[in-house]
């Protein structure tokens, strides 16, 4: 039986961070991962914040053209509202290309990454584990801890396109017959397209496949694809940080974690920020062996930092028919309106700081 001081379980943003930041404090790391390739059963769509840009080293050639420029439409598709900011907000990453390179800056660091091997491991042994295994966490039922039991579920396909001379824009579609709960969306940045959907899976009108179709169809500015569409899919939990999140055995990250807005259900900005906290306190639990130590990841105060948006979640769940969606529409265009769109899509709290501090990493260890 081999014995080593971390498993990290799941090799996505969250579980490649935590294993690249311990294995940089010199503890032996493996990370396992059911599948045989990081470039299959990508979930996320790849959209990146201004915040995250500005406090994480991402290579810049996994990321798209900076957009600046958000539409918000009603289900009718006219008279949208336009939102654009002074400074680049959003970029669309290639998210195979980011997840190679961090694979290979956890493998430098010293993290041994296994591909296509699933958890629990055989034969192996570990001090601690690290719980990033996605929003229906084995580790976590393992451990003990809490699970997500509030989901959307989305569906996206990416292809390229050639360029049209109009600005990079994020296109936003409020229907509630598409997307219930919240949004169908289109992503052109001059070099992909993102053409994508999500709701609550209670209400959804029908398979994702065939609802997508329809918006795609209806929508009256979609480039045509100019080559082979990727497809992109999954569970989304926005239930919120979970409370209970660590225990003596192990913690859990990410999208295990709930480490999703409520809200936008982005998820990519907390996996960093969630992860450089859970690296620091497993460190220090498995130098000084205190468990006093892992109450410091505290999943009860962060989720207290999320009430409004928790309760704006609730709220724009109950949208259900599309006259409802055009009169919110209709109060985004007011200055009210559009000053809390503007602080929800262009704000600076994407997500909260869990360890306090801001930390630009460096794109090579």
């Amino acid at each position: 039986m081999e014995t080593v001081d971390v498993l990290v379980v799941g090799a996505g943003l969250a579980g490649l961070h935590t294993a690249y930041l311990l294995a940089r404090q010199g503890f032996d790391v493996v990370v396992c991962e059911r599948r045989g390739s990081l470039a299959t059963g990508i979930r996320t769509t790849g959209i990146f914040v201004r915040r995250t840009l500005d406090d994480f080293a991402l290579l810049e050639p996994h990321l798209g053209p900076p957009v600046r420029r958000v539409l918000l439409h009603p289900p009718s598709l006219r008279s949208p509202v336009e939102l654009v900011s002074s400074r680049d907000e959003f970029r669309v990453a290639d998210m195979p290309g980011v997840y190679a390179e961090a694979l290979s800056r956890a493998r430098r660091a010293g993290a041994r990454i296994r591909l296509g091997v699933p958890y629990p491991v055989t034969g192996l042994a570990a001090r601690f584990t690290v719980g990033a295994d996605g929003a229906r966490s084995t580790v976590a039922r393992r451990l003990g801890l809490d699970v997500n039991r509030a989901f959307i579920v989305g569906i996206e396909d990416v292809y390229p396109v050639a360029g049209s001379g109009a600005p990079p824009t994020f296109h936003c579609v409020l229907d509630p017959r598409l997307a219930p709960g919240y949004l169908a969306w289109v992503v052109d940045d001059g070099r992909h397209a993102h053409v994508g959907l999500a709701g609550d899976p209670e209400h959804l009108a029908g398979p994702l496949p065939r609802l997508l179709r329809a918006f795609a169809a209806r929508f009256p500015d979609l480039p045509v694809p100019a080559g082979p569409v990727r497809r992109r899919g999954g569970v989304i939990p926005v239930g919120g940080v979970l409370r209970r999140l660590a225990c003596p055995q192990g913690l859990l990250v990410g999208d295990a974690a709930g480490a999703v807005s409520p809200l936008t259900a982005g998820g990519l900005d907390p996996s960093l920020r969630m992860s450089e906290l859970a690296a620091a306190v497993t460190g220090d639990y498995l130098r000084t062996g205190d468990p006093a130590t892992l109450g410091r990841y505290d999943g009860a105060a962060l989720r207290a930092r999320f009430r409004g948006r928790l309760l704006l979640r609730r709220a724009y769940s109950l949208v259900r028919v599309p006259a409802a969606a055009s009169v919110a529409c209709g109060l985004l265009r007011t200055p009210p309106g559009r000053a809390a769109a503007s602080r929800v899509l262009f704000g600076d709290g994407s997500f909260p700081d869990p360890a306090g501090r801001h930390q630009r990493l460096p794109a090579h260890p």
